[in-house]
């Protein structure tokens, strides 16, 4: 993988060590369980996280869906490094490889679900179509994408935010040539902000 730039888990690479007890505290273990909920992962497929940080909702899946072959992909060394040393203290059989999003470690239509949790924000703008396009890449025809991630109310967003609109985290997704949508209840609000679930299909490869 070329060296580049990135914005880490936390915002800043020193404050790792802060991102576990955090995540933990705001209840993001509930919202992880929706999104597997959602995502429907079953014994025999192949699940892909971008942006897994210490891997977290890759554990997660792991553990409540034995047999699914499961790879977190983070360009962080050090949170992979600690998503790593997790596994093995659970006994869990979880892969993690150093990628960005929008260049994954593995062939055309391979992975069943490709999951994504408040790590599409972390893209610079021109990174986010590239990331969609190498989603539909590596999506098997039927295989889907789920993605929850944060959005702007209005006023004064940071620009990050800003840009992750759910119309254009959409548009996104259709533009790449998934059949998208927002899903579950509209809008919401936790410990985090407000957030969406999306999710998107890929109907084939031509």
């Amino acid at each position: 993988m070329t060296e580049r730039d990135y914005l880490p888990a936390m915002g800043r690479h020193s404050l790792l060590f802060l991102y576990d007890p955090c995540t933990r505290l705001a209840g993001v273990g509930r919202l992880h369980d929706e999104l597997l909920d959602r995502a429907a992962v079953r014994p025999g497929h192949r699940v892909l996280e971008i942006g897994c940080g210490t891997g977290n909702l890759v554990l997660r899946l792991a553990r409540r869906t034995p047999g699914a072959e499961v790879l977190g992909t983070d360009p962080d060394p050090a949170a992979l490094r600690r998503g790593r040393r997790k596994a093995a203290r659970r006994g869990l059989p979880v892969s993690f490889e150093l990628a960005f999003a929008d260049d994954l470690p593995v062939p055309d239509a391979s992975v069943d679900r490709v999951l994504s949790s408040y790590m599409l924000h972390h893209l610079d703008g021109p990174d986010k179509p590239r990331a969609m396009e190498e989603i539909r890449r590596v999506l098997r025809p039927g295989g889907e994408l789920h993605l929850v991630d944060a959005h702007s109310t209005g006023g004064r967003a940071h620009p990050r935010l800003a840009d992750n609109a759910p119309d254009r985290i959409v548009g996104l997704m259709r533009d790449a040539g998934l059949d998208a949508a927002e899903n579950g209840r509209g809008h919401r609000r936790g410990a985090l902000g407000h957030y969406v679930f999306y999710r998107g299909s890929s109907t084939g490869h031509g």
